[in-house]
C-alpha cells in the first residue's frame, strides 16, 4: 500500500495552496493562518466557553460514553442524529462567528453549523471515516481548524488504500471538499507521544434540517 507523509517544506514550497490528494478529491492545507498569540487566545476560549460534553453512541444495544468530548453549534438548532444519539445545535459564541468568518473568507464557501472535538491527550483520536452524511452536500465543504496540540491526520483512498498523512499545526487551517468525502476516509490516529489537549473545529453546511443514521 502506497503511503506518503507530507512535510512542512513539502507544504510551503510554493506561494499557491495546493491539493495534498493525489486524485479523487480537494483538500487545501492552508497551515497556520494567525499568529501563535491568537492561536493560544482562541484555545483557552475555546476550552472555557464551549459547552462540552462527553460524545455518546448506542453500538449493537450498548450505550458507549467515550472520553473524548463534543459541542454541535449552528445558525438554528439543527439536530444531528448519529448511533441513535441527537444532538441538538446551540447558538455560536462570539469567537466562534470570529472563527467562522475567517474560515469562510479562506475557503471561499459559507458554512451554517460546527461540530467541535475536544481530545484531551494523543491517546484519544478518530477511526477511519468519512463526512458523508446526507444533511451535507455530496461535494460541500468542510473547514477544520486546529489548536492546541499538533496531531497527525491521515486520509485513505476507499478503493486503492493508498494514504496521505500530515501533521496539523495549532491555529492552522485544512479545507476538505470536492469528492473528497465520496473518495477518501480520513482519521486522527492515536498517539502516546502527545499529552497536551487538542480542540479541533469542522465548520459545515446543513442542507436538511435533520438526518438520522
Amino acid at each position: 500500500m502506497f503511503k506518503k507523509e507530507i512535510s512542512r517544506m513539502d507544504l510551503f514550497n510554493s506561494e499557491t495552496i495546493l491539493n495534498i490528494l493525489p486524485f479523487d478529491g480537494d483538500v487545501e492545507y492552508h497551515g497556520r493562518i494567525m499568529s501563535t498569540a491568537q492561536a493560544h487566545h482562541y484555545l483557552e476560549q475555546l476550552l472555557t466557553t464551549i459547552s462540552w460534553k462527553n460524545d455518546e453512541a448506542v453500538i449493537f444495544g450498548r450505550h458507549i460514553i467515550t472520553k473524548r468530548k463534543v459541542a454541535w453549534y449552528g445558525d438554528q438548532d439543527y439536530s444531528y442524529t448519529y448511533s441513535n444519539i441527537t444532538k441538538q445545535a446551540l447558538p455560536w459564541t462570539p469567537e466562534l462567528l470570529k472563527l467562522k468568518a475567517l474560515s469562510e473568507r479562506l475557503s471561499g464557501a459559507t458554512y451554517n453549523s460546527c461540530l467541535l472535538n475536544l481530545y484531551h491527550t494523543g491517546e484519544e483520536g478518530m477511526a477511519w471515516h468519512s463526512d458523508d452524511e446526507k444533511m451535507l452536500g455530496p461535494h460541500s465543504a468542510i473547514a477544520s481548524l486546529s489548536f492546541g496540540a499538533e496531531r497527525k491526520f491521515s486520509f485513505k483512498h476507499k478503493q486503492t488504500k493508498e494514504t496521505v498523512s500530515l501533521v496539523l499545526e495549532h491555529g492552522s487551517l485544512l479545507v476538505m471538499k470536492g469528492a473528497t468525502q465520496i473518495n477518501w476516509l480520513h482519521r486522527l490516529p492515536p498517539t502516546k507521544k502527545v499529552r497536551s489537549p487538542r480542540v479541533n473545529l469542522t465548520f459545515r453546511t446543513i442542507v436538511q434540517k435533520e438526518i438520522v443514521s
